[in-house]
């Protein structure tokens, strides 16, 4: 293990890299999720269909090969994109479809009444859906987006194809230097189950605060 010791800040670096990418690319697949959720039950024929369409694509194929079509694919076309760019967008788009299915049910969860007399106070449509639906769905949305959250920071692991030097791309970059493979894969295991860990307990402690209210 002293191999481990000696590399640790490199590992550490690592996991910085894996918690920012995780981090960046929930914040903009939350707002591409509630966007499209609101699309999908408020929006014209013409949006929910380009909604629905987006959610099956993004959900009917894996994630490693969006990841591709981002950073490789798009040069075809003259858009060049830095390794660690590639990854916020592509996974960004990922999260998104599966945010997006967590705050439909979580909208439709809210009741109509609650809906119906906001617009009998004079508040229109939108003023209804922003002041008094979103923040009860946002409620109601925390327990599976705190799993997808934890699923996101274990599928940054994939964005190592691109060369993104995140936890596993640092593991296996060790491998390769000293030709030792068991320390270092338990190594970014722990480290994995511990960032998990924190961040599940970080979420059980905001619904709990959120579920008083």
């Amino acid at each position: 293990m002293d191999v481990v010791i000696d590399n640790l800040p490199f590992l550490l670096k690592g996991a910085y890299y894996t918690l920012l990418i995780t981090v960046v690319s929930m914040f903009f697949g939350l707002i591409i999720g509630l966007i499209t959720a609101i699309a999908r039950l408020k929006g014209n024929r013409f949006f929910r269909t380009i909604a629905r369409v987006y959610v099956s694509i993004i959900r009917g194929t894996p994630p490693l090969v969006q990841i591709v079509i981002v950073y490789y694919g798009l040069v075809d076309y003259g858009i060049e994109l830095g390794a660690l760019t590639a990854a916020y967008i592509a996974l960004s788009i990922n999260i998104g479809a599966y945010v997006s299915e967590a705050f439909r049910g979580a909208i439709q969860a809210v009741p109509l009444g609650q809906t119906e007399a906001a617009l009998a106070t004079g508040m229109t449509e939108g003023q209804a859906i922003r002041r008094i639906v979103i923040p009860q769905a946002i409620r109601i949305a925390i327990p599976p987006l705190g799993n997808t959250f934890v699923g996101m920071l274990k599928e940054t692991s994939l964005v190592s194809v691109i060369a993104v030097t995140e936890l596993l791309r640092s593991a296996q970059l060790l491998v390769a230097q000293y030709y030792v493979y068991m320390p270092f894969y338990l190594s970014i295991a722990v480290m994995y189950w511990i960032m998990s860990t924190l961040f599940t307990f970080i979420l059980n402690k905001i619904e709990k605060r959120l579920s008083v209210y």
